[in-house]
């Protein structure tokens, strides 16, 4: 199985039948061999991966191919804890080679007859290889503010002072005159000290991981000073069993608290740490905008990615940062027998596939809330840039954050009023001027009525020899930003822009193909730009015969900027859409596109 993570427009296609269409994705084989060190766990290995891949985009948009000898030395719940943290390298997917551990993990939940062994042929071409000695791995954290960030924590120790500073800086960078971080006052007699532990989600709650944990801690004492530790099981079967074989006592007795299956503390609705406070975690990101921080008002709580054998060797500590390597190896018995009790999903769960129940009422609250309507794309498009981030990165949780928002994702105005709250808390009412003058002149006025202002824009324009009515463009808020979208395919992250009047985004280059998917297929056009942009907050971009061109050649669009009442001319290009997503874009949305299908069936 290959899973790709994808928008809420996509999996739409999917639930009415269409296809997936993506191009052909280059492979890059992932050659695993020796085998991890007692103590070092999958964040380790996928740390390590992660901050070799990242910045260089050695897999961007490709598939990793786990393949190798190494693979036959890790249990399969092991290589979960490694797999689900491919998506950090911005990869396409990744998928494994097979054995009869798979085999067995498969049969031991009832599923061994699907399993199939999976291979590289005896002769296997592909676009790269990364080699990866498993044995050289030594226990790693991933400092503020990305999983790639990383360091061993050998390395870190070593060169405590120098590697913190930089990450103070690079706070002060992020929050601006808002936010008072630091990290060197966290240094007690040579060695750091941390406020809090979390081993948690989908990465670091899983059985194998909490198994280390609880033997690390068993009979130690994480203390009642500062630092505090929270485990998460990875689902109430795995809680189950930990607590049938006792572990769950283990944790506890040392001072662990112990909470049942959620999501939460990945992103900020739970165990939020303290402002400037640091806190180490096995779960899959620590981006700036994350886990409750909110550096636009001031607040701003850093993350370091570890895995939940040495978070379990830093709480036996009392909160000192410690490798799990310091351990004896003893500690780390690395069979972890597990039995899979399906009782709290028999008991629990509705299996209600195939059992549809059409005379059900859907109850629907109060904050579900349906879609405001769309306009298709406009023969010509005025953008009025209403952020502008230069950060080299900006990740979904930037665009819109986690959290305090979950209450609002069936409310998409509600929702929206969360767009780049963390990071640019001026967008919001920006965008939502455009909006109403847009509303306006869609209601029948002329832009030049709806807000006088623009008259300067055109005369600015026809000035310069342009050609540009007023009475023949829609006008619509736009965010530049040099690499947006990294991190998770919440679609919300461009549905929100283009409720409250995004018409565009321009950038120098999407981090993932799933946020650009989001955004064709909320209708906004993913223009790109080579070089510095020329324009600041407030400036307008006008881009004349837009419907024409996207259905064209994308790789040179004519636009022009109006910065102080002047007019420059810019090349702004689309990179390859398919047919279907060039008319979803001029449609205006994917919900536009399909509604007009379905009245021509």
């Amino acid at each position: 199985t290959m899973a790709i993570g994808e928008g809420g427009g996509e999996l739409a296609k999917q639930l009415l039948r269409d296809t997936y269409d993506v191009a052909y994705p280059g492979v890059v084989a992932i050659y695993l061999e020796g085998a991890p060190r007692p103590g070092v766990g999958p964040h380790d290995v996928a740390l390590a991966i992660i901050r070799e891949v990242f910045a260089k985009g050695y897999v961007k948009n490709k598939v990793m191919e786990f393949v190798g000898p190494g693979i036959a030395s890790m249990t399969t719940d092991f290589r979960n804890g490694i797999d689900v943290m491919t998506t950090e390298t911005t990869c396409l997917s990744s998928i494994w080679a097979t054995d009869e551990n798979t085999h067995a993990f498969l049969a031991a939940h009832g599923r061994g007859e699907e399993y199939k062994q999976l291979a590289p042929g005896d002769v296997a071409y592909y676009d790269g290889c990364a080699r990866v000695n498993l044995s050289e791995i030594l226990p790693m954290i991933a400092l503020p503010f990305h999983p790639s960030n990383g360091y061993t924590i050998a390395e870190l120790n070593e060169n405590l002072e120098d590697i913190l500073h930089e990450v103070e800086v690079e706070a002060a960078r992020i929050g601006g005159d808002k936010v008072n971080f630091s990290l060197l006052d966290k240094i007690e007699g040579g060695r750091l000290r941390v406020q809090q532990g979390v081993i948690a989600g989908c990465s670091g709650g899983n059985y194998d991981s909490v198994v280390q944990a609880a033997r690390a801690l068993k009979g130690a004492n994480t203390g009642c000073g500062e630092f505090s530790l929270a485990v998460y099981p990875t689902s109430q079967p795995v809680a189950l069993e930990l607590t049938r074989r006792g572990y769950i006592y283990d944790l506890m007795e040392a001072g662990a608290i112990v909470r049942t299956a959620f999501c939460g503390p990945c992103f900020g609705a739970g165990d939020t740490p303290a402002n400037n406070g640091l806190s180490i975690r096995h779960t899959t990101r620590n981006f700036p905008n994350r886990e409750g921080s909110k550096p636009g008002n001031g607040q701003l709580s850093a993350v370091a990615l570890m895995d939940a054998r040495s978070i379990a060797a830093t709480a036996a500590a009392g909160g000192i940062l410690t490798p799990a390597t310091d351990l004896p190896d003893e500690t780390w018995d690395e069979a972890c027998e597990y039995t899979f009790d399906s009782a709290p999903y028999d008991k629990r769960v509705y299996w209600g596939f195939g059992k549809a129940k059409p005379e059900s009422e859907l109850v629907e609250g109060p904050n579900i809330k349906p879609w405001p309507a769309m306009e298709p794309l406009g023969e010509n498009i005025l953008l009025k840039v209403c952020s502008k981030i230069m950060d080299p990165v900006t990740t979904t949780d930037e665009l819109i954050p986690s959290g305090e928002t979950s209450s609002f994702r069936s409310n998409p105005l509600g929702l929206a009023e969360f767009t780049l709250s963390r990071r640019d808390p001026e967008y919001v009412g920006r965008s939502k001027c455009v909006d109403a003058v847009e509303k306006r002149r869609v209601a029948g006025e002329s832009l030049i009525e709806a807000d006088p202002e623009l008259a300067v824009v055109f005369a600015a324009l026809n000035g310069a020899g342009v050609d540009a009515d007023a009475s023949c463009v829609e006008y619509g808020s736009m965010i530049y930003a040099k690499k947006p979208g990294d991190g998770s395919a919440r679609e919300q992250a461009a549905s929100c822009q283009r409720v409250i009047g995004g018409l565009a985004n321009i950038v120098e280059e999407y981090a993932t193909k799933r946020y650009r998917s989001n955004v064709m297929n909320w209708g906004m056009v993913p223009f790109q730009l080579v070089g510095e942009p020329p324009f600041e907050v407030g400036d307008y971009v006008y881009v004349p015969g837009i419907r024409e061109a996207i259905g064209g050649d994308l790789s040179d669009i004519t636009a022009w900027v109006v910065h102080a009442g002047e007019a420059r001319e810019i090349s702004l290009y689309v990179a390859d859409m398919t047919e279907e997503e060039r008319a979803i874009v001029r449609a205006g949305c994917l919900i536009n596109y399909n509604r007009t299908r379905r009245e021509k069936e």
